[in-house]
Parts: structure tokens; sequence; C-alpha cells
């Protein structure tokens, strides 16, 4: 569509999305269903050659002038980073299941130069601990090793992965990773929030139970600084990525909570059908075209990198869109939008993968929304749902999933449902995240 499209065809599709349900493939839909949602390639994680699936990511960027951590580097500092797996490594609980193997993937991203890693440890958390504390059990801390060494060099802009670690860890269980820098490092690539506190303490702390980290000079960071990944060794596991912007990300649920959008997704479909790993690959503020200096390369610049080099990735379910419209400057035209998801979906589909869309979700009553943005998203929204699941089409989502109805206030639309605002407008809070990934069925995310 250009901006000379008549008003009326928006106006058209914009009525025809207040009528979809939580999930939709397409008008042909309600006739056809299983051949709309298995348009595309179907979940390969019997076929694929790996059995390494992510578990647990994060996306980087480069750091700014608001992240004096990681933009002053450290020298002879620990970093200890609390992540909940959507994966474990065995389907068993606690110390009486088997030890599974995973293994720790740091990124130089955006580090401007070589960096020397330390001594790296993982472990479970500390028996009955929930929320925010960095206590480990002590029996449980495993030395993670590169090459056989302790320790290893990240190439600026490289990935440094370990050796499998044996460490039992259920599914949605808790794993904490230790990492020494021995400094001094310079600039470190990082993700600036993860919603979830971590813990920075002076020297090899690597092998403490928690007490390090809360004394002295310790300190507390929000932050992943050069950690990247999590992968477990899981065969038959699929693997889904989801590149996706603030929503994604976790911003509007609370703190340590693993409330996140990924977290419930994660949670249901292992309900559905088994475990499934989940790649969180949000960043606040990210779009589909544009890039920004401290919201990071759009989703298409980095799919590759943060996405489609993923091992044992599955489907790409495609969460962007809102920052394109409400942050300035607003792509006006929905068809440039559009377009760039398609090169989203045929990128993804030469990797063998399928690729699942979603719908924009409301943000009215947020500092930038205009009845035209409104009027922009609607028509966005309806030509997705239309196209998903076209036969025929290359560049067409597999299937779309109506997380903008399924947030909505029923009374007024343009809204979130006020139980699913984080108070903000456009962040859906934890109930939200919990909605949005109600809608997103296994079947039509998997095949």
């Amino acid at each position: 569509m250009t901006g000379t499209a008549p008003l009326a065809r928006r106006t058209l599709l914009t009525g025809a999305l207040a009528s979809t349900g939580a999930l939709l493939a397409g008008p042909a839909a309600v006739a056809a269903p299983r051949t709309l949602l298995a348009a595309g390639p179907a979940s390969g994680a019997g076929r694929r050659p790996t059995t390494w699936v992510p578990s647990w990511t994060s996306a980087h960027t480069r750091p700014t002038a608001s992240d004096p951590l990681v933009l002053a580097g450290v020298t002879d500092q620990t970093v200890r980073h609390v992540l909940r797996l959507s994966a474990g490594t065995t389907t068993g609980r606690g110390s009486a299941a088997g030890a599974g193997r995973l293994r720790v993937r740091l990124a130089g991203t955006f580090s401007e130069r070589p960096v020397l890693v330390g001594a790296v440890t993982v472990a479970r958390r500390t028996p009955g601990l929930t929320g925010a504390g960095p206590g480990v059990d002590p029996a449980t801390v495993t030395p993670v090793t590169f090459g056989g060494a302790r320790g290893g060099l990240l190439a600026a802009g490289a990935t440094l992965v370990s050796d499998p670690v044996a460490l039992a860890v259920p599914d949605d269980g808790d794993l904490v990773v230790s990492v020494h820098l021995p400094g001094p490092t310079g600039p470190l690539s990082f993700h600036r929030n993860l919603h979830a506190t971590g813990y920075v303490a002076m020297g090899d702390r690597t092998a403490d139970d928690g007490p390090g980290f809360t004394s002295g000079d310790a300190a507390v960071t929000r932050s992943a600084v050069l950690l990247s990944g999590v992968d477990v060794d899981r065969p038959g596991v699929p693997g889904v990525a989801v590149l996706g912007d603030s929503i994604t990300e976790g911003v509007g649920t609370p703190d340590d909570a693993d409330q996140r959008l990924t977290d419930h997704l994660a949670r249901r479909l292992a309900e559905r059908g088994g475990p499934v790993g989940v790649a969180n690959l949000g960043i606040s503020g990210n779009r589909v075209l544009l890039d920004d200096e401290r919201f990071g390369p759009s989703g298409q610049a980095r799919l590759d990198r943060d996405a489609l080099a993923l091992p044992g990735v599955d489907t790409l379910l495609v969460v962007l869109g809102v920052n394109d419209l409400q942050q300035p400057p607003s792509q006006t035209d929905p068809d440039v939008i559009l377009a760039g998801y398609r090169q989203l979906v045929l990128r993804a589909r030469d990797r063998g993968l399928r690729v699942v869309g979603t719908t924009i979700t409301p943000f009215g009553g947020w500092q930038r929304w205009t009845p035209a943005l409104e009027e922009e998203r609607g028509y966005v929204n309806a030509t997705l749902l239309a196209g998903a699941g076209r036969r025929g089409d290359a560049g067409a989502f597999d299937a779309v999933a109506d997380v903008a109805a399924a947030v909505a206030d029923p009374a007024d639309p343009a809204r979130l449902l006020p139980a699913h605002d984080s108070g903000d407008g456009l962040h859906p809070s934890a109930a939200g995240a919990a909605a949005m990934a109600a809608a997103i069925s296994r079947r039509a995310l998997l095949g």
C-alpha cells in the first residue's frame, strides 16, 4: 500500500481485524485450517544435524554512555547471572535426575577488542531460593571449560562456545552462570536489561556460594555481560527463536519473576506436548526496519546473527512492528513494514525454518499514539492475517497469531485491556504476556 491508497481500503481491513479470533491463518482458515497451518516447514527436530537446543538467550547491543559498567569495561571482576531455562538438561527433577549436558555461549559482538575470559562456572540455585538472590547450591558448582582449558579468548565480534558440561537442571529450572573477567576488558558486548537481577563482585568469585556477591564492593546489574546463551543437549526437543522488542524482552512484567512472554510461552508449550527450547531475542526499542544507537540493529539487520545462527531452531516467531509505528521517525507507509516482514520470512525459510508472525498489539494511551498510527496498525494486522499460510507465496507467514486481539480491550480495541496493561498503554503486564502466549498455539508454532 502506498500513501495514496484509498482510506476506505484501510477502514475495511481494520474492521476485519476487529472480528478476528486469537489465531487466524488467513480467510480460508475456517474451511481448511489444517492446510493453512501446515503450509510451511513443520518442526525439524527429528531431522536437524544437531541435538543442541537454545534454552536461554540474550540479544546484544553496543554500550552507550548510560551503561557505565560495560562501557568502561571491567578488571578482575566476576559477573553472576541468574537464568530461567526454557528446556532443562533432563526431564527429571533435582539431583535425583541424571546429569544432562549444557553449554555456555559468550558473545563479543560489540566488544572493541578480544576479551580474556577467566574461570566460568555453572550451578543450580540454593534450594528453595526464588526471586532475587545470588545464592547457589555449592554441591552443584561445576567448572566450564573451553577446549579443555579453564577460560578462553573471546575474539571481538565472535562467539565463544564452551565444552559440554554435565549438570542436571529441570525444564523451567534456574541456572546460575558466573564469569570471571581478568581484564582490563575495554567496552563489552551486552544485553541491557534481562529483567532479572545479576551480581558483580571483585576477584574470581565463580565458586562462591553467594555471600561474596552481597558484601564489600559487590554490586547488582540487570544486564547480561558477554553471556549470550545456554544450549541444552535434548534430542527431539524443538527450538523456537523469538525475534522481538521490549514486549518480548519483558518490559512491563516484574523483575525476577520470570513472567515474560517467552517464559509463559515455554511453560504453555511444555504443558501441551512437551518441552520446547525458547530463545528470547527481544531488544527494547527494536524495529523491523531501522537501526538505533541505543536499541541496536533492526530485526532485519540482526536476523542472521541473533536467530538463524542459533543451533537447533525449527521456528522463527516474529514479534516486531510496534516501534516502527510509534517510535520517531515513524514509518507511515504500512506496505514498507509489510515488505520488511516479507524479507524476514524469505530469509528464514531459506534456512528451512517455519516462520510465524504476530499482530501488532494495541498502544492507545501511550504518549505517541495517534488515530493515524492506529489506522496503520489495523491495516498491517489485517493484511498479515489475510495472507497467512497462503500457498504459492514464499514471503507469507506460515501462520499469524492474533496476539493483538488477545490483549485488547473489547470495549476499545485500540487500547490494552486494563488487566493486560502494565500502566503505560504500550507494554503488556504479566497477565498480558500470558494472554499473548495463550494466543500462540503449539500447532501453529511448530506445524
